[in-house]
């Protein structure tokens, strides 16, 4: 009888010691996946090209170190305020080469507009590429009002020669991208001409609205810099 208890009690031991090796074993399996896995951002949904991204929009999921790519966004902060250059899967991790920070391209249901001479009143000499504008109307028989509540993307401004008004030695756009303030300052005081055409990133119903409102040459539109461009608390 107690050589019966006696193998029970080794046989049970030894089901207990396999089953604590076992449990130790998958500890360190998961561990070891664990340590080859890797966070990346990915869209929770389909988003398409023009988009601002925004945190509500992105998550992060595990995928295998050995799958990842350089081009790949590890950190949603890095990801947020971008801008899509092309639409983006949903799920897909998040590629560097499919985002932007400054885009001269119209968003998802804009078109550029370049906006006819005989339209316009003025323009604010320091608005460049990239640059938010609000705009205005002004006549001699109305008064002034916004035309837009909100502020619009300047595509591009040019001279009377078709060129892009920038400081060839100091882009204000690649000052923007780099983040330098003092650069952008520095550029829309050395530009290189005085703006003849303006091209807006409009809606169908801004553009329709804008040219209903000027094509009777009772109103024409007044064009300012938007100064939330460069953040004031920045310039100090």
């Amino acid at each position: 009888m107690n050589r019966r208890k006696q193998a029970a009690i080794s046989l049970t031991a030894a089901l207990l010691s396999g089953v604590f090796v076992y449990g130790v074993y998958l500890l360190q399996l998961r561990q070891i996946e664990l340590q080859e896995m890797a966070e990346v951002v990915v869209p929770k949904q389909f988003i398409a090209t023009g988009t601002r991204l925004e945190e509500g929009l992105l998550t992060t999921i595990a995928i295998p170190r050995s799958a990842m790519s350089p081009e790949m966004v590890t950190d949603l902060a890095e990801a947020v305020g971008l801008e899509t250059s092309m639409p983006l899967g949903g799920r897909e991790p998040l590629l560097r080469w499919k985002v932007d920070k400054y885009r001269l391209l119209p968003k998802a249901g804009q078109s550029t507009f370049q906006i006819p001479r005989e339209y316009v009143k003025s323009i604010s000499s320091g608005i460049r590429a990239g640059d938010e504008a609000v705009v205005y109307l002004s006549g001699e028989e109305m008064e002034p009002r916004r035309l837009f509540p909100e502020a619009v993307a300047v595509a591009g401004v040019k001279t009377a020669a078709n060129l892009e008004i920038d400081n060839p030695k100091n882009s204000n756009l690649l000052s923007m991208a780099n983040g330098d303030k003092e650069g952008m300052y520095a550029s829309r005081r050395d530009a290189n001409g005085t703006i003849d055409a303006i091209n807006l990133n409009l809606t169908e119903e801004q553009w329709l609205r804008l040219d209903a409102a000027c094509k009777g040459g009772n109103a024409k539109l007044v064009i300012a810099f938007q100064a939330s461009t460069i953040r004031e608390e920045e310039l100090r």
